[in-house]
């Protein structure tokens, strides 16, 4: 299994962006989750195929409708923590 954990910074709260991204996380069968930061920005982590995540990350880039994507920083990671489902914090 593959572990991918992110920040997503610019106009991403309050515009439906963790839905966004669990939506896309779902539609790829990926677990993990989704929650707004005290900073403004929204933290993710992804876990699941390599491909899978990739796109749900191409997808992140541009964002739902209503929020601007300033900049988008991913780290593989280790993450001991099997996640079960998608959740937003």
């Amino acid at each position: 299994m593959f572990t991918i954990h992110g920040f997503v910074s610019g106009r991403v709260q309050g515009v439906g962006f963790r839905y966004f991204v669990k939506q896309q996380a779902q539609a790829q069968q990926l677990t993990g989750f989704a929650k707004n930061l005290s900073d403004g920005r929204v933290e993710f982590l992804l876990q699941g195929e390599e491909p899978a995540i990739q796109n749900v990350i191409m997808k992140i880039h541009k964002g739902p409708t209503l929020s601007r994507v300033d900049d988008v920083i991913v780290e593989n990671t280790q993450d001991t923590e099997t996640h079960t489902r998608f959740n937003i914090g």
